[in-house]
């Protein structure tokens, strides 16, 4: 059985979920605390660890478990989006900067950039020099920040990690507990190859002598990987012809990040629910903003304090739709958007992207039932997607959100208020967020004409998404379903 250890704002559903089919290592105190087992502080196989936007889960580690584990989490809910990192963390390139900026440079990778802090360099680097880096904190698809690069190879783990930027062990903690950890080295039976050094992470403070030498011995593997994944390649990235970069030289590890939208948060509640206290919408308004997190806990301790098990506020089984028990109204009020606020559309894209559409202001907003109206100025210049209708300085577009909607309608309008057309996007469930509106496009959309006219259009950008393996044949039905139901109630 596999070793995973799980982190972040999903951390007691998912452990709940995988625990049957994988062993939970390292985990919290409070994961210890809600669940019978005894947790090992083992190393891990593979690594889920919410991302830093708590839009979802990034999964690190052995190929075969990361696998695995995307297997079983990208079957949560119909719009539970996945994707392979192509730049996984450990991943050695060699490459070349692309452009510098005040910190660091821009380093191509091919499929993706990645950064390289200058701090990290012993030379001066500028554009176009070619650099040998390692992919040391992988980023997801949609985050508007690049991978974090390195130039000194590590091996990493969650007990012992090796890097060839040190030449001893280095270890958390106070002085005497260095100093036991590095005396514990010695002992261990595990050789570490020449040019390596020792880094025990936090969770070596947990884990007995043998613990510590699977935990070393895992490391060194790692460690065998890279020296053999470079021992063919050029002594340096400068050999060879521009056009042979960026290469990928060796990867030990495999990461897969995973997009979790508003029904697959319900799914990830109903599996928290089986353990402790859990309001409808838990993960919803926690992925909200980090603020919400301490306004759940208290809830759910009231909750808990007021007599109420895991299912429902009177103790019974609660067996209604989670969406439609989901507090909108109480969310909203306390978290935003507001009526005067400024609310910036993330629009997703199947394949991992996401981009901004702006920002508006929000003219109108009722909280009770999930409606927030987004006013923008727009741009003179182009015309309007599948409309055909001139871009013009002065236009407005007028955008209504729904909470949980799989669609919403932008209208264009002149300075005038001459209408330029409606434009609807067909999409995974609406997220309404304090400052930000989100969701995955789903390529098919309706538009309606200036003159009345109603056309569907994009079907054939949905089918290539499902051929590509970017949109799942069910996701796809739902999308196709939601357009003709908007295609006719347009007409």
């Amino acid at each position: 059985m596999s070793n995973v250890r799980i982190r972040g704002i999903y951390t007691t559903a998912l452990t709940q979920r995988l625990r049957e089919e994988f062993r939970v290592v390292q985990a919290s105190p409070p994961i210890r605390r809600r669940f019978d087992p005894e947790f090992a502080a083992d190393e891990y196989d593979a690594s889920v660890e919410t991302t830093d936007d708590r839009q979802g889960a990034g999964v690190v580690g052995d190929p075969e478990t990361v696998a695995r584990v995307a297997d079983d989490l990208a079957s949560l809910g119909v719009d539970t989006f996945r994707w392979p990192d192509p730049t996984p963390r450990g991943a050695v390139f060699d490459a070349a900067v692309s452009d510098t900026l005040g910190g660091g440079a821009v380093v191509d990778l091919g499929d993706r950039e990645g950064y390289l802090s200058f701090g990290k360099v012993d030379r001066r680097i500028d554009e176009g020099d070619r650099v040998r880096v390692q992919v040391h904190e992988p980023v997801a698809p949609w985050a508007d920040h690049r991978p974090v690069l390195g130039t000194q190879l590590q091996a990493f783990g969650g007990v012992a990690s090796l890097s060839t930027g040190i030449d001893k062990v280095v270890a958390s903690g106070d002085d005497a507990t260095r100093t036991e950890l590095a005396r514990t080295t010695e002992m261990l039976p595990t050789e570490v190859p020449d040019d390596w050094g020792v880094r025990w992470e936090y969770a070596a403070d947990e884990a007995g002598m043998d613990a510590m030498d699977d935990a070393l011995g895992r490391a060194v593997e790692r460690a065998e990987v890279i020296d053999a994944g470079l021992a063919d390649a050029p002594d340096s990235p400068s050999e060879g012809s521009r056009t042979d970069l960026p290469r990928r030289l060796v990867a030990p590890e495999e990461t897969t990040w995973l997009w979790f939208g508003r029904e697959s948060r319900f799914a990830l509640d109903a599996e928290r629910r089986e353990v402790t206290t859990t309001m409808p919408g838990h993960h919803r308004v926690k992925a909200a903003h980090e603020s919400a997190s301490a306004a759940v806990d208290f809830v759910e301790d009231l909750w808990a304090d007021m007599g109420a098990d895991g299912d429902g506020a009177d103790g019974d089984s609660a067996d209604g739709d989670a969406a439609e028990e989901f507090p909108t109204g109480a969310a909203l009020r306390q978290f935003g958007p507001a009526a005067g606020d400024r609310l910036e559309i993330r629009h997703g894209k199947p394949d991992g992207r996401c981009f901004s559409l702006g920002r508006g202001e929000v003219t109108e907003c009722a909280p009770d039932e999930g409606k927030v109206t987004l006013r923008r100025e727009m741009s003179g210049r182009g015309t309007y997607d599948a409309l055909g209708t001139p871009r013009e300085r002065g236009d407005v577009a007028v955008t209504k959100f729904r909470e949980g909607r799989w669609w919403y309608p932008t209208l264009y309008r002149s300075d005038e208020g001459e209408s330029k057309g409606t434009y609807v996007n067909v999409c995974t469930p609406v997220e309404l967020f304090p400052e930000v509106a989100r969701y995955v496009d789903l390529h098919v959309d309706v538009v309606k004409f200036p003159d009345g006219g109603v056309e569907r259009v994009d079907d054939d950008e949905l089918d290539a998404a499902v051929e590509a393996g970017e949109i799942a044949p069910p996701l796809a039905e739902k999308a196709r379903s939601v357009a003709s139901s908007v295609e006719r109630a347009l007409k």
